[in-house]
């Protein structure tokens, strides 16, 4: 009689002959075609027509006060999803899920936060020889330095520029540009400064020359404080309002209350 082992191997040897009953399929293979299972969608570009159908769906959903302050994150989402499938601007083209919907949103807020910082600080040095073209040229310009990529959603910016979260600081000269404070004050004094004493003149400006250039200083900080509190607002204003911290609403209504003053 054989010894125990000798069977057994045998045994294994026989079922390791035997075919296999996916022969010609490794387990991915035979996983992806097996019927009724479908193959994971492979990633799509969104196209500039998506990007708009997908702004709209975000501003109007967001801008519903119900929603807003109601509903969970889940739920808001699927309310975008399906307003951007439902959109007859992409009929015939292949449905979105709210968290590609989600995941393109973030993107976009992102990328035109950081081009409207871009575009306020190509209008804030616009000089009276360039119109819109050379601001918006120069903005592209100081996005790529800042970011080393270039700007690929100028379409999405130009839908949101005129909401607020969105909205410049500054105005382009070409649409009336407003006077400064300072400035309005300097002809306001010209205008009742008597003609023809000029030493009058020359100890004014002695006198006020370091004062102008203290102020100026303190002019350009203020500005540049604004404009970074005005970034971190715009961000938290973007978030869902369920999402954020204890610290992001205190710092949030901060912001707000500073700069409204």
């Amino acid at each position: 009689m054989e010894p125990f082992s000798t069977q057994t191997s045998g045994f294994i040897s026989l079922l390791a002959s035997q075919s296999s009953p996916f022969p010609d399929c490794d387990p991915p293979q035979a996983v992806a075609n097996s019927p009724g299972l479908m193959k994971p969608a492979s990633k799509r570009k969104w196209s500039t027509k998506e990007d708009l159908v997908l702004i709209s769906g975000w501003v109007n959903t967001s801008k519903d006060p119900i929603v807003s302050n109601e509903q969970k994150i889940t739920s808001f989402w699927r309310r975008i999803e399906a307003y951007v499938n439902s959109s007859p601007l992409l009929t015939g083209s292949a449905p979105r899920e709210w968290g590609q919907c989600k995941q393109r949103w973030g993107r976009v807020n992102d990328q035109v936060c950081k081009f409207v910082g871009s575009y306020d600080a190509a209008l804030k040095h616009q000089s009276s020889g360039q119109n819109d073209d050379d601001v918006m040229k120069a903005a592209h310009e100081i996005f790529f330095n800042d970011y080393q990529a270039k700007f690929t959603m100028e379409h999405c910016w130009r839908e949101l520029r005129h909401d607020q979260k969105w909205k410049s600081v500054f105005k382009s000269r070409d649409g009336g540009k407003e006077k400064t404070k300072e400035a309005e004050e300097v002809m306001a004094e010209d205008e009742v400064r008597p003609a023809g004493v000029k030493a009058a003149k020359a100890a004014k400006r002695k006198r006020h020359g370091k004062e102008v250039a203290f102020d100026q200083i303190e002019t350009i900080l203020a500005e540049r404080k604004k404009i970074s509190q005005q970034k971190i607002l715009q961000l938290l204003l973007a978030k869902i309002e369920t999402d954020l911290t204890p610290n992001e609403i205190t710092l949030k209504q901060k912001l707000i209350s500073e700069l409204l003053d």
